[in-house]
């Protein structure tokens, strides 16, 4: 079997990071981030994150032997699990301290079976507690198990809510909460006594602080609805992992993996006691870079360069970019788009027989399909919050990427009565500024700040209602066939190379071409060059244009300028009319444009869509006036 080329030996690993540890990218790929070291040293304990960013990749990370100096116990509650454990209540409690219960019930089963089997590891007489624990769990077996992480919590709230054997505490009789009456304060009696029997446990062993154990809570947009009981449920999980400093001091800790928009609906009196142990994920072009380079080494090569990948594996420019910033900036931030980007770019070089280096055009290809796959993964990703997402898109379908809040008002007015038809009860956030807020928070929009174009990413100053400036991601662009700044048809210089192949094939008659005709032609091309550095020195003045307009129109001004000088020395000749009605239609349909999507910040007789508009009429009228005509008449 012949040796695997280059490209084909390029991997950079999974989607998922349980799956990326099983490959090995993640153990010999992972880096090190400084949110990653916040958490291994303890000082930051909620980590916070959109889909994607790592949440995952660093809770299985810790979870590896080694990494963290004491046990780790993984709680996963997944999604067959997600009704019941939402609707738990205890009557005489609010829902988000009946939920705090269940939490602090579930870390304090995990724990009393983690102290039993790590006893086991301890040399000499075991202590009491621990006899009293490993009691305690084998009368209670068949209700909580042994090793149940996730489809365990029904049984488990079984015994929170009465069911659960307590004799291993010297609890025998209903008697002993006698002085209990509602259910809630009964389910808090019972869950001090097994309580204060863990902590007896870790304080007997005496592993503290050196031997710590770590519990990691991941995966919670399995159990999560959007509604009152799946908020409760969140809220009452940080109450109950502040709880543990208090209740087991340094021998039991706990990191919560949490989705950032789950996290940021949320709304409770004691929320703003958890800034400190706050950890937002973002992802820097820098990071993204380097951790691709540190996937590409442990697939090809460990002594592989940035210079080799970006130069001699991977071409060393796309149109123009550098490679790195061409595909990271059409990524959102974050590891998993990048993978799938970079594994979409090697599988398509391989499709089109490129074993030896990705070609440009396997890029531009792997592009698009990747456009498509984020924006259905968008979709997906807040189906549950924004069910309308998908909707909101064909308002930006076919057109430029930049779009003013007044082209906006005007596409949601004529959509706006459908959408609430189909959403009722998501009529608020159907307004224009409910969806710019919505579009902006899930990172589909930007907005002008400044010189530059700030997308959310972690938390940010809200769309302010002065700014009026939004710019499609470039994530997305490929895929709604939003590519250029306006969405102007560019001069189309195909009509010069039709008319070219006309005149070959007889259809253009130009076998009279005699002074008068000419000197005509020269008139009107030399109309139209004078057009064009007019329209340039009026878009170089516009103030109110955005510099992506401004550059764009100047850009096609240029090109049609260059088919006019080009055009007297041309073979076979060309028609210089069609060049000139062919300008005249591009400034039109600009000025249409600027002047509906309210493009260039005001339509007075002086601006650019005027300018433009009067020099296309000129044109016209210069190419159907009689010879010699000035075609100002």
């Amino acid at each position: 079997m012949s040796e695997l080329s280059v490209v084909e030996r390029l991997y950079f690993g999974r989607d998922d990071a349980e799956r990326d540890f099983a490959d090995g990218l993640l153990r010999t790929g992972f880096k090190e981030t400084a949110a990653y070291n916040a958490v291994v040293s303890g000082r930051k304990m909620l980590v916070i994150g959109r889909k994607g960013v790592g949440k995952s990749a660093i809770c299985v990370r810790l979870a590896l032997a080694g990494v963290h100096p004491g046990g780790t116990a993984l709680i996963t509650p997944d999604d067959t699990a997600g009704e019941e454990i939402r609707q738990f209540e205890l009557t005489g409690l609010t829902g988000d301290h009946a939920k705090s219960l269940m939490w602090r019930y579930v870390f304090a089963l995990r724990a009393a079976q983690y102290l039993v089997r790590h006893a086991a590891e301890h040399s000499g007489r075991t202590p009491a507690s621990i006899k009293t624990l490993r009691s305690f769990l084998k009368a209670n077996q068949e209700l909580i198990g042994e090793d149940r992480t996730s489809n365990g919590f029904g049984q488990w709230l079984q015994g929170l809510s009465g069911s659960l054997s307590l004799e291993a505490f010297g609890v025998k009789a209903a008697a002993d909460f006698t002085q209990t009456p509602t259910e809630g304060a009964r389910a808090a009696h019972r869950l001090k006594i097994l309580e204060d029997g863990v902590r007896l446990g870790f304080v007997e062993l005496g592993c503290a602080p050196a031997h710590t154990l770590l519990l990691l809570v991941d995966q919670l947009e399995q159990v999560w609805s959007a509604d009152l009981e799946s908020n409760s449920l969140i809220i009452g999980l940080l109450l109950a992992a502040r709880h543990i400093g208090s209740q087991y001091g340094n021998a039991l800790k706990c990191a919560l993996f949490l989705r950032s928009d789950i996290y940021d609906s949320l709304s409770f009196g004691e929320g703003d006691k958890f800034r400190s142990d706050e950890l937002r994920i973002d992802w820097t072009e820098s990071d993204l870079a380097d951790l691709a380079l540190r996937r590409a080494k442990a697939s090809v090569d460990p002594g592989l360069t940035a210079r080799q990948l970006w130069g001699g594996i991977f071409p060393r420019t796309v149109q123009g970019r550098h490679t790195p910033s061409y595909l990271l900036s059409r990524t959102l931030p974050r590891p998993r788009d990048v993978i799938q980007y970079l594994n979409e770019c090697q599988s398509t070089a391989i499709g089109n027989g490129h074993h030896d280096l990705i070609h440009e055009s396997d890029i531009l290809v792997a592009t698009r399909r990747f456009s498509e796959w984020k924006l259905k993964d968008l979709v997906q990703e807040y189906l549950i919050a924004h069910p309308f997402l998908e909707r909101l898109f064909p308002l930006f379908q076919n057109t430029g990427y930049l779009v003013t809040r007044a082209a906006l008002r005007c596409r949601v007015e004529l959509t706006r009565d459908t959408l609430r038809r189909e959403f009722p009860a998501y009529a608020e956030a159907l307004t224009l500024d409910g969806i710019v807020r919505t579009l902006y928070e899930v990172g589909f929009l930007g907005v002008r700040r400044g010189n530059g174009i700030v997308y959310a990413g972690v938390p940010l100053l809200p769309v302010q209602p002065h700014e009026d400036e939004f710019h499609l991601h470039p994530c997305f662009r490929e895929a709604l066939g939003a590519t250029s700044a306006a969405g102007i048809a560019t001069y189309d210089r195909v009509v010069v190379d039709s008319i070219q192949a006309q005149t070959v094939s007889g259809n253009v008659d130009f076998t009279v071409r005699g002074a008068t005709r000419v000197s005509r032609g020269y008139v009107l091309l030399e109309r139209l060059q004078r057009a064009c550095r007019a329209i340039l020195d009026q878009t170089a003045r516009s103030d109110g244009l955005p510099d992506e307009i401004r550059t764009e129109i100047a850009t096609e001004v240029r090109r049609i300028l260059d088919d006019t000088e080009r055009a007297p020395h041309a073979e076979p000749p060309v028609a210089e009319d069609r060049i000139v009605l062919a300008a005249a239609s591009y400034f039109n349909t600009a000025a249409d444009r600027l002047r509906r999507d309210g493009l260039e910040g005001g339509d007075g007789p002086d601006g650019l869509s005027s300018h433009l508009r009067e020099q296309s009429t000129r044109l016209v009228r210069a190419v159907g006036g009689g010879v010699g005509s000035s075609g100002e008449s």
